[in-house]
């Protein structure tokens, strides 16, 4: 038999605890009004004895003013944009504001229901994951939006207030400039999901792009059914080497599908560098290296969070805040690439 629901607590029954009138109640809640510190404290501990849980929701229809910020991620269980979101939970809590979270998948459909039932919530804020074909109905939402709404991840395409991520097409550029300064010429490229991610889609060109105008032709081995892991990095890294054996470069689309290009690189016996170099992207390998440090373009994860958040509190403050942030990328040697 199922455990019974008990009865919500009240303002009243907390009122009568601390011996203090429903509004006292109410503004302590509310964090408003001259209330003494000995009284906050009184009702604070009636309420979580009593076990009272204040609809916040009711507030902030009421008040217009809530203390929730929406965010659309594509996934919560990818470190990247964990850790981005890590950083926009480090500058809103001790602010007072408190996340609310969605995943995405990369579905604009499914975007489109996130923004429509969290907009519904009357948050303060929205957060956007970039990268990602925007719907009719999500753009037709955020016109009608009565909160700033930020882009994370993406500086380059945006109709929002403000965007906080790198140039994805910087990184194609540096990736490309790393490898020709090595003098390799057989470059190939692996990813996947390139219709979904579009700044993944927009590295893959811009690699393209610059390779091409140095007079090398990209090999590019990608795959839309494959989640963009470590396992998907070796079979398409075994796909690659067995249709273009005398490729002496890849870049992967991130560091997980690198190294998982990296274990079956190593278990055919093919030589890292010094017969195929090796390029990641995003940086997440780094903290955890141990022998093989993966060549890679780190990105401040945790910064474009925490530079959004800041940006979000700005705008909820009248404050001047800029229309975008680039965040500055890094190429960080490792071992999988030869020095110059």
């Amino acid at each position: 038999m199922g455990q019974k629901r008990g009865k919500a607590v009240t303002l009243v029954e907390v009122a009568a605890k601390a011996g203090v009138s429903r509004m006292t109640v109410s503004k302590v809640i509310r964090d408003v009004g001259s209330i003494s510190e000995d009284t906050r404290q009184r009702v604070r501990q009636a309420a979580d004895e009593l076990g009272y849980l204040p609809n916040r929701l009711a507030g902030s229809l009421s008040s217009r003013k809530s203390r929730m910020v929406a965010v659309i991620i594509p996934s919560i269980s990818d470190i990247v944009f964990s850790e981005v979101l890590s950083g926009v939970n480090a500058i809103l809590r001790p602010n007072g504001y408190h996340t609310f979270i969605g995943e995405s998948h990369f579905d604009p459909d499914i975007e489109a229901d996130l923004i429509r039932e969290m907009l519904s919530f009357q948050p303060a804020g929205l957060l956007l994951n970039g990268g990602m074909e925007r719907s009719v109905t999500s753009r037709r939402l955020l016109e009608k939006r009565n909160c700033p709404a930020i882009q994370l991840w993406d500086c380059e395409n945006t109709g929002l207030d403000f965007s906080a991520g790198p140039s994805h097409t910087e990184a194609g550029r540096l990736a490309a400039k790393h490898l020709l300064a090595r003098g390799l010429r057989r470059i190939a490229y692996v990813g996947a999901e390139l219709e979904k991610d579009l700044c993944a889609r927009c590295r893959h060109l811009s690699l393209q792009s610059s390779l091409a105008a140095a007079g090398i032709d990209l090999v590019s081995v990608t795959c839309e059914k494959t989640p963009r892991q470590a396992t998907t990095g070796r079979v398409l890294t075994e796909q690659l080497m067995r249709a273009h054996p005398d490729v002496q470069a890849i870049h992967f689309l991130n560091d997980a599908m690198a190294l998982g290009g990296l274990s079956y690189l190593h278990e055919a016996g093919i030589a890292v560098p010094d017969q195929v170099s090796v390029v990641g992207f995003n940086g997440t390998s780094i903290p955890n290296t141990v022998r093989t440090r993966l060549t890679t373009i780190d990105t401040p994860r945790a910064a474009i969070g925490e530079t959004a958040a800041r940006a979000l509190l700005a705008m909820l403050g009248n404050a001047h805040a800029d229309k975008s942030w680039q965040a500055a990328l890094r190429l960080v040697q490792g071992n999988t690439t030869a020095e110059v």
